[in-house]
């Protein structure tokens, strides 16, 4: 049995920590949304971001330092904008014995330095304030109202120590959620963010219905989506086998075609016409692929990449492309 520490009770941190109260371990979930403390704390239900799931024990607290003190295992369940300002909140609470499991995924700002990626970005904080705490980085198709439906779910968690990465996968396992050691963090974690891209270009198609839409056009944008993110995460330091585990092709398609997916969802409220402003007003969970597209853009030219999936994707996203050209675009991208 852990004592495991969710940091971020969204959909995902939720589900996570529901699976985990099944499963026997004593979770303790941190929250700074004061509608999901109160929710949570009268009704032991999320309702804003996991309605329907009645979680009796989870606990839950609005105090950073309560998590550190009664949790081994601190799980970072944050969108990757805001993570590493949690991170330097975290960083003076930590003791030698906890262990970091990052779900955010992706491209940290350009000004961290080092590789780029969030969970390096958290690494050199650490380093920085003198501490050596393990970083582990989890990702996979995991669909958060699958998770805690209880729907078998297989996913990576990645960390340079392998040791460590098995350590983890083992305990925090349960029936019907699966977890897989690995020992590339980079590819793991630049695949979970490349991965949010195609999911909106997919969501553009569901959102065509009625003019150019349909399966084939989806599994034609998979494809060049697919096609471009080894190109370009192979230049960036991922291993090439990555792309074809759960952490590349699984995850990838899960968030692509699911219509749980919150990338897809934004995509499909873009290909309908809404402005992408109009389409994030209307959701409350954050549809990482925006802030993910926009960085790999950025990365791109000094990797000498072309990648004209993505940029005319980002056409889209920046108003200078209508959905059907940009589509288009990203079809002709492919080269075989």
């Amino acid at each position: 049995m852990a004592r495991i520490g969710v940091l971020g009770l969204g959909n995902w941190g939720t589900a996570l920590a529901h699976v985990w109260c099944e499963d026997g371990h004593n979770v303790l979930g941190w929250t700074i949304e004061h509608e999901v403390y109160e929710s949570m704390m009268t009704e032991s239900i999320n309702k804003k971001y996991l309605p329907g799931y009645e979680i009796p024990r989870l606990q839950v607290t609005m105090e950073m330092s309560d998590v550190t003190e009664e949790c081994e295992i601190l799980v970072l369940a944050l969108p990757s904008g805001v993570i590493l300002s949690v991170v330097d909140d975290l960083i003076p609470h930590l003791r030698p014995s906890h262990v970091l499991l990052d779900l955010a995924k992706g491209l940290a700002p350009s000004e961290e330095g080092g590789s780029g990626m969030i969970s390096d970005a958290i690494g050199r904080r650490l380093e920085a304030a003198g501490k050596s705490n393990p970083v582990i980085v989890m990702t996979g198709p995991t669909i958060a109202p699958e998770v805690a439906r209880g729907v078998m779910t297989t996913a990576l968690v990645a960390c340079h120590d392998r040791s460590v990465a098995e350590r983890i996968a083992e305990r925090l396992s349960t029936s019907n959620l699966v977890l897989k050691a690995a020992e590339d963090p980079m590819g793991a974690e630049l695949w979970g963010a490349y991965k949010n891209t195609v999911a909106i270009a997919c969501g553009l198609v569901d959102g065509l219905h009625g003019s150019i839409g349909g399966d084939n056009l989806k599994a034609a944008l998979v494809l060049a989506g697919f096609s471009e993110g080894i190109r370009l995460l192979d230049a960036m330091g991922a291993e090439p086998s990555t792309a074809f585990g759960p952490a590349g092709i699984g995850d990838l398609y899960v968030t692509a075609t699911s219509p749980r997916s919150r990338n897809r969802t934004l995509g499909e409220k873009l290909g309908s016409g809404l402005s992408l402003e109009d389409s994030l007003e209307e959701m409350h969970m954050v549809a990482e692929g925006v802030r993910a597209s926009r960085m790999f853009i950025d990365r791109a030219p000094g990797l000498g990449v072309e990648i004209p999936f993505l940029t005319a994707l980002g056409g889209l996203l920046d108003g200078e492309l209508e959905v059907e050209d940009a589509v288009r675009r990203m079809v002709d991208s492919y080269e075989g």
